[in-house]
């Protein structure tokens, strides 16, 4: 049985002649922390739409526990955060939360729901409509969702976007709950404190190409110890090595 959850093959896409991801392989393996790092426009969100099925690769594979993933019939679960918002924004918060809880399968989806929010200090909110919320409150929600029923694979697409410190900090405590509980997690974040408080091992995308993959140590180690924020410039800024 493969260590793997995820395993990305030669990995090649593009659209209208324009090649976005050229030749990527890696792997994250079960229950680790695993942050897909770079510029906006790299090729992160293009590669994880693809292991979702959203879009086709040209060349290559991706693969969710060995086999292409399809959300009726999967035997890994996957809770998908995008960085835009999806929800329904004219309705109340709570009938929200119990309507993806039904979808999914979630026992008692209102307990559940309410939970959470008291969790998140949105307890208050419970009947307010959507759109009458913060985009940070939207997250939050979002988030609620995202882990409903405990999936196996949590990916995160920019998390704790416009979060202030306080809040940043409640929600990397819930996602490290999660990992706690076994659960694969693909970080897709622009903090690098997250990603040295949190991941196991790390990919640095630019232009569709890996220029930086292993643990956090093997990545300082290649760029002679220096910080990831400091790594991040350096290869963005031309000095990649």
């Amino acid at each position: 049985m493969s260590s793997n959850i995820v395993e990305v093959k030669n990995f090649q896409i593009g659209f209208n002649d324009k090649i976005i991801i050229k030749d990527l392989s890696f792997e994250v393996r079960k229950g680790e922390i695993f942050g897909l790092l770079g510029s906006n426009g790299s090729g992160k969100t293009t590669t994880m739409r693809t292991l979702l099925g959203f879009y086709q690769p040209t060349k290559g594979e991706i693969l969710v526990d060995g086999k292409k993933y399809n959300p009726e019939d999967a035997e890994v679960t996957v809770g998908y955060l995008p960085e835009e918002r999806g929800l329904y924004r004219k309705e109340n918060v709570i009938d929200t939360m119990v309507y993806f809880g039904e979808l999914k399968g979630l026992k008692n989806p209102r307990e559940w729901s309410e939970k959470y929010l008291k969790r998140v200090g949105l307890e208050d909110k419970l009947n307010e409509r959507v759109e009458k919320l913060s985009g940070g409150q939207q997250q939050k929600i979002q988030l609620g969702i995202t882990i409903m029923c405990n999936p196996k694979l949590l990916i995160l697409d920019e998390p704790t976007k416009g979060f202030d410190p306080i809040n940043r900090h409640l929600l990397m405590d819930i996602i490290e709950e999660h990992h706690q509980k076994g659960a694969a997690i693909i970080m897709i974040t622009h903090y690098m404190d997250e990603v040295e408080r949190l991941c196991d091992r790390a990919l640095l995308l630019k232009d569709g190409v890996a220029k930086a993959y292993g643990t956090i140590p093997e990545i300082k180690k290649k760029f002679h110890g220096k910080s990831l924020d400091q790594i991040f410039v350096d290869v963005y800024g031309g000095r990649d090595e």
